[in-house]
């Protein structure tokens, strides 16, 4: 399963499919499950969307199709009861148990969309992930959260400012790359079971991060602290030093440094 992980890490950022990436990620977690049938349902998703979407030939058009497939017909919703119940980042867990975070379920509506030929890709929202279906001025916003619904620009700005506060009317939002998504996934897991008093837990999901992207500086610091306060002096000597080959900031530089002379010295 490292090995899937690690492969995950090699490869181009535009070859990661990734609701499979996903199904991969969750995998060390439930290790006698069978992929099989997730992939499977996988691919009937998709095939539901290429009957349901084959005259779809806008993106409004095409964001009603996976709405009404992914939704509507195999009923994945945001899980409103339990936000924070891991599960939700689990992605054989999601599938299970059709209820999952924004990050989650935009996976799996960019995924179907992108299985079927349409341009379409996760966008880094302050406290939520919402899918951008087409491209130029046509392209449309809709939030698998709440089953796919078109997201408005004033709809947009009140996302953005119940995170971060009230602002300006202008909303600047980014497509996130495959490999970002996967960190945010596994984010949300390790955030939260640090918070739970897991740092165990916290640990490895940091360890699974750094192998699924390397070049992921902060995952490297925040897997040296935790192996710190696990008295790893030796693999956060390592983390450390893997931080520094990433890490082009000189300011940053200057404090991995710092710190690995500190445990040397100690």
């Amino acid at each position: 399963m490292d090995d899937d992980l690690i492969r995950l890490g090699l490869v181009d950022d535009e070859a990661i499919m990734l609701d499979e990436a996903a199904l991969s990620l969750a995998l060390p977690d439930n290790p006698e499950t069978d992929l099989d049938p997730y992939h499977a349902l996988l691919a009937e998703m998709a095939v539901r969307l290429r009957d349901v979407g084959a005259e779809a030939n806008t993106p409004h058009e095409r964001a009603d199709a996976l709405s009404l497939v992914i939704a509507g017909e195999f009923g994945f919703e945001g899980d409103r009861d339990a936000y924070d119940a891991p599960a939700n980042a689990d992605m054989i867990r999601v599938i299970d148990r059709r209820r999952g975070l924004p990050v989650s379920l935009s996976i799996l509506y960019v995924a179907a969309a992108r299985r079927v030929g349409w341009t379409a890709n996760a966008l880094d929202v302050p406290g939520h992930v919402l899918v951008l279906i087409g491209e130029a001025d046509d392209a449309v916003i809709v939030d698998p959260f709440r089953g796919g619904v078109l997201v408005g620009h004033e709809q947009l700005v009140a996302l953005v400012s119940a995170s971060v506060g009230p602002g300006s009317n202008v909303v600047q939002v980014a497509a996130m790359p495959n490999r970002a998504i996967l960190v945010r996934l596994l984010l949300n897991q390790a955030t939260r079971a640090e918070g739970a008093g897991r740092g165990g837990r916290a640990l490895e999901l940091y360890r699974r991060i750094t192998e699924v992207a390397p070049d992921a500086a902060h995952a490297w610091w925040q897997r040296a602290r935790l192996e710190l306060i696990d008295h790893d002096v030796a693999g956060a000597k390592s983390s450390l030093a893997a931080m520094l080959e990433v890490t082009r900031a000189p300011a940053l530089r200057e404090t991995i440094t710092e710190t690995l002379r500190s445990l040397v010295a100690s």
